[in-house]
C-alpha cells in the first residue's frame, strides 16, 4: 500500500498529538472533545444550523400529502389505526406501507396538532441528525476535515434538502440508514459486537418505513464487515449471524404481528387481495416493481410510473399529470422523451443520470467515481483491516449497490427514494476532494487529480444543467468561470516553482467552491416554494413537485375552482401540479358540508359517517372531521375490501347506513377504473381527479364483478336521497373528445355536485380537473346518495 494515501493525505498527523486541552464539561456543546481539533464542533454547530434552516424554511407552507397524510390523520386520532397503520380512523384498512412509515408523524400530530408543519417537524428534525451523524462516521473514517465536508454535502443534496422538509416517509428511512452506517463505523473501527447489532437494528426500524428498500444496505454493511472487519473468519460470520438475526426479526415484527393476529380483530391489509402482509410488503411493493408477479399481491409493477403509457389492465398508481411537463414523475414517464415514456439517455440504466434524477443527487457523480476508482486502487494492496481500505469498500459497496438497483427498477415511483444515495455520495465526494487536496500538495502524479476532478464535475454541471438552462444560469455560468480560472492557477503553480504557497491555496480553494456550487444552487432553492417539491413528491429546482410545471405561471395557488378548494396543498408551489393540485384539503368544500349535515342528522348510532367509491372521496371527511368514513377499494380501487357479505353485515348491524356511490354512462370510451378508455395510466385504475369520472378519486374502484354486486346491492336495496335533501344543486356536461390535455380555461372546467335527481353530476370530456387533465372521451360521471335501512 502507498504511504502516500493511507497516512498523510487521509490522517491528520497532528490531532493524536495535539495537547489535551481544559476537560469539556457534558454542557458545553459548543466545545470540541480531546481528540478532535478545537474549530471542529463550532463548524459542525454551523453547519447542522444551515442544514436547519434549510429544512424548516418552508415548513409551514409544507403541505399535506394526499392518501398517507389522511392515515396520519387517522392514526392521530384512534390508537388502534396507529398501531395497525391504518386509512381510516376506525382501521378497516391499512395504508400500501407498514405503520412505521409515518409514526413519527402521527406522533407528532397528537402531541402539536395535526397541521402541514407538525407532520414535516419529524423529517426536518431527522435530517439535522443525519447530518451530525454524518460528520461522526465519516471523522472516525478519515478526520475531522472529510467529517465537515460530508455533512454540508449531505445537507446540501438537493434531494434532501426537499425531502427532509416534507412528510414523506424517505427522510426517515434516510436517518436510520445512517444511523445504521454510524453504529457499524463504530462496530469496525472498535470491535464492538454490541453497535454491529445496533446496526442490525436500525435497518430493521428503516424496513418499517420503507420496507425492502432498507434492505439494500445489507451487502454494504454485510460484505464489508465480512472482509474488513478485525477477528478471526469464524467471529466474523458469528457476528454477522446475529446481526442478520436482529434485523430480520425487527424488519420482520410487524409483518409476524399482522399475520397472526386474527382477521377480525385487525384491518385489511391494502396492497394485497389476500388480506396478507406478506404480500403487500414483498410483493406489490417489493417483486412487482420489478415485473415479478407474486400471488395476493396488487399489481405495482413496470408501467406503474409509466405516464401516458401504463400497463393496461393493472392498477395503475400514476397520478393525474405525472409524466406530463418537465419532470417525468414514476421515473418512466413521458419526461423530457415525450407522450408514452421517455426513452433514450436518461432511461433504463442511465436514469439517474438523467435530467430527471441528475439534478437531485448526481452533481457530484464524477467526482464520486473519480475517488472510488483511487481510493481502491491505492488501499488495494494495504492489510484487510486498514481503516482506509475499509472505508472505501463500505461506501463503495453502499454506492454502486443502491445505483444498481435503482437503475434497474422499471421506474423509480417518486424522487425521494434517491435521497438513500446520499450518504454514500457526501461521504465519498468529502474524502475524495480531501485526499486529491492533499495529493496536490504533496506533488507527483496524483496531483493533477484535483484540477481533473474540477474539469470533469463542471463539464458534468454543464450537461445536467442545460436541460433547465433558464433557471439561474448566472450561477451555473459563474461556477464554470471560478473552476477556469482555479484550474489555471492550479496548473500553473503545479508548472511553476516559485508560486507563493496562499495563490496554490487560493486555487484549490477557488475549485473546491466551484465544484460544490452546483448542487449547493439546486439545494438552497428549496427556500422558495417555487422551488422546493412537495410532500407528494419532493425534488429541489424549477422542475420540483408533480408534473414538473406543466402548469406553471398560473401563479400560486391558480385559478382551480373547487378542485383548488377541496385538493390543495398549504403554500402552494409557483403554480405547478404540487401547488393546487396535489395536496390533501384540510377543509370541505360548502356541497361537502351540506352533505355532511345531512348524513350526521340521519345516520342515527351509525359507527360510519357513511361509505365512499374511494380514498380521495374519504379523505376530505377524515381530514377535516375525523369521522370514519369507510374507503372502498383501498389506494389502488382494486382491493377486494369491502365484500359485499361485509357490507351487507354493517348494514344489518345498523353500522353503516350511507353509500356515496359513482356510476357511469358513456358516449364515448368508458370512464369506469379499470378500463382501457382512461386517458391516464393506460387502462389500470381510473386516474381521474377527486370528484370527476371514474371512481371519485386519483385510483377510483375498478369494474369487477365484486363491485358491480356492491353498487348493484346498495341501488336494488338502499333508497336514493334526492340531492335538493341535502342542499345539492348540480349542472351535468359531456363532451363529444375529452382531450387529455387541455390548457385550463372554460373548456377544462368541471361541475360537480349534487343534482335535482339525487345525482352529482361532472363532465369527464374535456378534463375532470383543472389543467384539462381528461379520463375518458364524451362520459358523464355521477354521484348519489343512498340511505340503508338496517
Amino acid at each position: 500500500m502507498s504511504t502516500a494515501v493511507a497516512d498523510p493525505l487521509l490522517y491528520p498527523a497532528d490531532l493524536s498529538s495535539q495537547a489535551p486541552s481544559r476537560r469539556r464539561r457534558r454542557w458545553e456543546v459548543w466545545r470540541s472533545p480531546d481528540d478532535q481539533p478545537a474549530w471542529a464542533r463550532p463548524l459542525l454547530l454551523v453547519t447542522g444550523a444551515i442544514a436547519a434552516a434549510l429544512f424548516a424554511w418552508n415548513i409551514a407552507d409544507a403541505g399535506l400529502a394526499p392518501f398517507y397524510s389522511v392515515a396520519v390523520k387517522s392514526m392521530s386520532e384512534s390508537w388502534k389505526a396507529f398501531f395497525y397503520g391504518a386509512f381510516d380512523p376506525k382501521a378497516t384498512i391499512t395504508i400500501d406501507k407498514l405503520a412505521g412509515s409515518f409514526a413519527p408523524q402521527a406522533l407528532s400530530a397528537r402531541i402539536f396538532g395535526f397541521h402541514a408543519w407538525s407532520l414535516a417537524l419529524p423529517q426536518v428534525i431527522e435530517g439535522v441528525l443525519s447530518v451530525l451523524l454524518m460528520y461522526r462516521m465519516v471523522r472516525r473514517w478519515a478526520g475531522a476535515v472529510p467529517g465537515l465536508l460530508a455533512a454540508l454535502l449531505f445537507a446540501l443534496t438537493p434531494i434532501v434538502a426537499s425531502t427532509m422538509g416534507h412528510s414523506m416517509e424517505d427522510g426517515a428511512l434516510t436517518f436510520c440508514l445512517v444511523l445504521a452506517a454510524d453504529q457499524w463505523t463504530r462496530a469496525v473501527t472498535d470491535g464492538r459486537l454490541r453497535s454491529l447489532l445496533w446496526a442490525g437494528f436500525w435497518v430493521g426500524v428503516g424496513f418499517q418505513c420503507k420496507m425492502l428498500e432498507a434492505w439494500m444496505a445489507l451487502p454494504a454493511l454485510g460484505l464489508a464487515y465480512l472482509f474488513c472487519a478485525s477477528g478471526s473468519w469464524g467471529r466474523r460470520v458469528r457476528d454477522l449471524a446475529l446481526f442478520g438475526v436482529v434485523t430480520l426479526a425487527t424488519s420482520l415484527s410487524w409483518i409476524l404481528l399482522y399475520t397472526f393476529t386474527p382477521a377480525a380483530d385487525r384491518p385489511y391489509v391494502d396492497g394485497s387481495t389476500n388480506n396478507s402482509a406478506w404480500s403487500m410488503v414483498f410483493g406489490y411493493n417489493g417483486l412487482e416493481r420489478f415485473g415479478i408477479t407474486v400471488p395476493g399481491a396488487v399489481d405495482s409493477g413496470p408501467g406503474m410510473g409509466g405516464g401516458m403509457g401504463g400497463r393496461a389492465g393493472g392498477a395503475s398508481h400514476q397520478f393525474p399529470g405525472a409524466g406530463m411537463g418537465g419532470r417525468a414523475f414514476g421515473g418512466g414517464g413521458m419526461g423530457h422523451g415525450g407522450f408514452g415514456g421517455q426513452s433514450g439517455f436518461g432511461s433504463g440504466w442511465t436514469k439517474l443520470f438523467g435530467s430527471e434524477f441528475g439534478p437531485q443527487i448526481g452533481w457530484l457523480l464524477p467526482l464520486v467515481i473519480l475517488t472510488l476508482i483511487c481510493g481502491v486502487a491505492w488501499t488495494w494492496r494495504s492489510q484487510r483491516t486498514d481503516k482506509v481500505k475499509t472505508g472505501f469498500v463500505f461506501w463503495g459497496l453502499w454506492f454502486l449497490t443502491f445505483f444498481a438497483i435503482y437503475s434497474d427498477m422499471s421506474s423509480i415511483p417518486h424522487t425521494a427514494y434517491v435521497a438513500t444515495l446520499a450518504p454514500a455520495i457526501a461521504a465519498l465526494s468529502a474524502v475524495g476532494i480531501v485526499v486529491f487536496w492533499r495529493a496536490y500538495r504533496a506533488g507527483g502524479r496524483r496531483g493533477w487529480l484535483l484540477p481533473a476532478a474540477v474539469v470533469l464535475s463542471l463539464a458534468w454541471a454543464v450537461f445536467l444543467w442545460n436541460s433547465y438552462s433558464g433557471f439561474l444560469p448566472w450561477a451555473l455560468w459563474t461556477a464554470v468561470g471560478v473552476g477556469a480560472v482555479a484550474v489555471g492557477i492550479m496548473i500553473w503553480a503545479r508548472m511553476s516553482r516559485k508560486t507563493a504557497l496562499r495563490i496554490a491555496t487560493a486555487g484549490l480553494i477557488a475549485g473546491t467552491v466551484a465544484m460544490l456550487t452546483p448542487s449547493a444552487t439546486w439545494a438552497a432553492s428549496v427556500l422558495d416554494t417555487s422551488y422546493a417539491g412537495s410532500s407528494f413528491n419532493a425534488g429541489a429546482g424549477p422542475d420540483s413537485g408533480m408534473g414538473g410545471g406543466m402548469m406553471r405561471g398560473s401563479g400560486k395557488g391558480g385559478n382551480m375552482g373547487e378542485m383548488a378548494e377541496r385538493f390543495r396543498m398549504g403554500g402552494g408551489f409557483g403554480g405547478g401540479m404540487g401547488g393546487g393540485m396535489m395536496g390533501a384539503a384540510q377543509s370541505l368544500t360548502s356541497s361537502e358540508k351540506d352533505l355532511d349535515n345531512y348524513v350526521n342528522a340521519h345516520r342515527g348510532n351509525a359507527s360510519y359517517l357513511m361509505a365512499v367509491s374511494s380514498w380521495s372521496e374519504a379523505s376530505p371527511y377524515i381530514l377535516s372531521t375525523g369521522q370514519e368514513v369507510l374507503a372502498m377499494g383501498g389506494f389502488s380501487g382494486s382491493v377486494p375490501e369491502p365484500t359485499l357479505a361485509k357490507v351487507r353485515q354493517l348494514v344489518k348491524s345498523g353500522q353503516l347506513k350511507f353509500f356515496l356511490l359513482n356510476s357511469t354512462s358513456s358516449s364515448g370510451s368508458s370512464t369506469s377504473a379499470g378500463k382501457s378508455g382512461s386517458a391516464m395510466g393506460g387502462g389500470g385504475a381510473q386516474a381521474s381527479m377527486p370528484g370527476g369520472a371514474g371512481g371519485g378519486g386519483f385510483m377510483g374502484r375498478g369494474n369487477s364483478a365484486a363491485d358491480k354486486a356492491i353498487d348493484s346491492w346498495v341501488e336494488k336495496s338502499c333508497t336514493a336521497v334526492p340531492a335538493k335533501d341535502y342542499g345539492g344543486t348540480a349542472s351535468s356536461a359531456s363532451s363529444a373528445s375529452g382531450s387529455a390535455m387541455s390548457g385550463p380555461g372554460p373548456s377544462g372546467t368541471s361541475s360537480s355536485g349534487p343534482s335535482s335527481s339525487g345525482t352529482s353530476s361532472s363532465s369527464a370530456g374535456a378534463q375532470t380537473g383543472p389543467g384539462g387533465m381528461g379520463t375518458g372521451m364524451g362520459s358523464t360521471s355521477s354521484e348519489k346518495l343512498y340511505e340503508c335501512k338496517s
